[in-house]
């Protein structure tokens, strides 16, 4: 190709021809396997991958400086927007990080709502990565049997706090609202039905020829790899690795439940989608054990701190004083002492946490999320290494990726 003189310092560093037979590609920015925009250059040798390159930032909203230029209350409903999928989730970690920061407890009763809410959201989660992940690989009817029993957890959800995906369910200091009527039978019945949904997929999915192949021994992690990229979540469980926070660093009131966590020595796709299976089952048990706990509780589901959690509607409807106190928190805001704290927390997809600075103002000087989708994204540098192209999209699917909580 000729090139105009006047044009060559615009194009110096093109490489219009390689001397070799490998091809580059772009696979994105808009791949549905990745719930969201993420572009992959891959350099291919005939079909096999030889480099990946994962680019990020198509949905970057800013959102840790926009938590520095908000007071602490007001961030909660833009945590949602992180992991869209699992939005209690992310309610809870940002929460738990600004009460830890406080040194606040929450009532018993409140600790109780929020496990129910997290292990629904888990559910859900879970639901939609194995509606797409089946798609992806052509499963069409899994996805329509998961999309059925999501919508029993998504009316749970709704039951509670009325809303569906973004759902800012939880409070600093505890729960805005008690379970409603007839919930607690709704969640039993739920249980009571579900494993019968999780034995079709499993019919549908567990022997199945095509699955198998395009799964077993299809994105194998090992142990080594697992740790040296800060993989958590299933990710680390499906390499052998028995580590979940709820069970080493217990929050609310994980210590007192019976469950187990699921793990698989394979490290290939197929022994994480086993993974997830259990861990239907592991949620279950947990829900149940909550509607016990529940039943034995005080009512109250706020803590009894003026100064940083506003009195109940009740009180601000009757009482002066809690009028003018819910006006400071609501208009100022609460500040927490100065100091740093890190709370980390067993998201559907791994650890997602919270650090925050704080200078003693209503809002914090720094705040950082450390969410598990960023750092399983960095994985496909080497992961992809060595697959074929159509194992890429199977890969995409199975690591459970949401874009919203890399870009943030």
């Amino acid at each position: 190709m000729q090139i105009p003189s006047k044009l060559k310092p615009y194009y110096e560093n093109i490489v219009f021809e390689q001397e070799d037979s490998k091809m580059i590609i772009n696979l994105g920015p808009q791949h549905p396997s990745a719930h969201g925009n993420l572009r992959l250059i891959l350099e291919l040798d005939g079909e096999q991958v030889v480099k990946a390159r994962p680019c990020i930032g198509y949905m970057h909203r800013g959102m840790e400086k926009m938590a520095e230029n908000m007071i602490y209350q007001e961030f909660i409903p833009t945590t949602d927007r992180m992991d869209y999928i699992a939005a209690s989730a992310n309610n809870y970690a940002y929460c738990a990080a600004v009460e830890k920061l406080c040194g606040l407890e929450i009532p018993r009763r409140a600790a109780v709502i929020r496990m129910m809410l997290l292990e629904l959201n888990r559910i859900a989660s879970h639901l939609l990565w194995l509606a797409t992940h089946a798609l992806d690989i052509g499963a069409m009817s899994v996805f329509l049997y998961c999309f059925k029993d999501r919508e029993y957890v998504l009316d749970l959800i709704e039951k509670y706090c009325g809303a569906r995906l973004t759902h800012s369910s939880m409070r600093i200091g505890g729960v805005m609202l008690d379970l409603p009527e007839g919930f607690l039978a709704e969640l039993l019945a739920f249980c009571e039905n579900f494993p019968k949904s999780v034995k079709e997929y499993e019919d549908l999915l567990d022997d199945n020829r095509i699955w198998r192949l395009r799964t077993e021994n299809v994105g194998v992690v090992s142990k080594d790899s697992a740790l040296n990229w800060g993989c958590t979540g299933v990710m680390l469980r499906g390499s052998g690795i028995q580590y979940d926070i709820r069970k080493e660093e217990p929050y609310l009131l994980y210590n007192e439940i019976d469950f187990s966590v699921p793990y698989a020595t394979q490290g290939d796709s197929y022994a994480r989608y086993k993974v997830y299976m259990q861990e239907f089952r592991e949620s279950l048990k947990i829900l149940k054990q909550c509607v016990k706990l529940y039943k034995d509780t005080p009512p109250e589901i706020l803590c009894n701190h003026p100064e940083y959690v506003s009195a109940s509607k009740e009180q601000i409807l009757t009482q002066n004083y809690s009028l003018m106190q819910h006006f400071v928190l609501i208009t100022q805001g609460l500040k927490p002492p100065k100091g740093e704290v890190y709370v980390p927390t067993e998201s559907p997809k791994g650890e997602l946490g919270f650090f925050i600075h704080s200078d003693g103002n209503s809002r914090p000087y720094r705040l950082k999320a450390r969410a598990p989708s960023f750092w399983h994204c960095a994985f496909f540098e080497e992961m992809l290494v060595g697959t074929y192209l159509a194992d890429v999209i199977a890969i995409m699917g199975n690591v459970n990726l949401v874009l919203g909580e890399i870009d943030r």
